[in-house]
């Protein structure tokens, strides 16, 4: 598997969900405080040592040939990523300004970027290539 492949399975695989899930909450909290630099630490610490644990010694195999790996490999691109990218600053930004009406328009972004496959699907003929 290339280190292309690992990295876009490895999005998929419960660790990393978890840890991503769990950091994103908790850095919410860190943000809402005003502890910037905590809230960062916890942020992207985690995130990068779990990509980087199960990229190195997971076989992700499994995963690319799941059905959510078909999806991924179609779905999740360079557009997907930057949408889920922007949805945690949005949140995130929510937080330190105290204005929980930012979350949902945060959390909607990160969704449309794993949902947009579900949301608009491509035609048979375009999955292809």
């Amino acid at each position: 598997m290339t280190p292309q492949e690992k990295a876009l399975y490895h999005q998929i695989h419960p660790l990393k969900l978890f840890t991503d899930i769990s950091v994103e909450v908790i850095s919410l909290y860190l943000f809402w405080k005003r502890k910037f630099f905590a809230g960062l630490i916890v942020m992207f610490l985690p995130p990068i040592l779990a990509s980087l644990l199960i990229m190195r010694w997971v076989d992700l195999e499994s995963y690319k040939q799941s059905a959510f790996g078909g999806y991924l490999r179609t779905y999740m691109t360079s557009f997907a990523v930057t949408l889920r990218v922007l949805g945690t600053i949005v949140t995130h930004v929510g937080a330190w300004y105290h204005r929980p009406l930012l979350m949902p328009p945060g959390y909607g972004l990160i969704l449309v970027g794993w949902l947009r496959g579900l949301l608009w699907p491509k035609e048979p003929a375009e999955r292809k290539g």
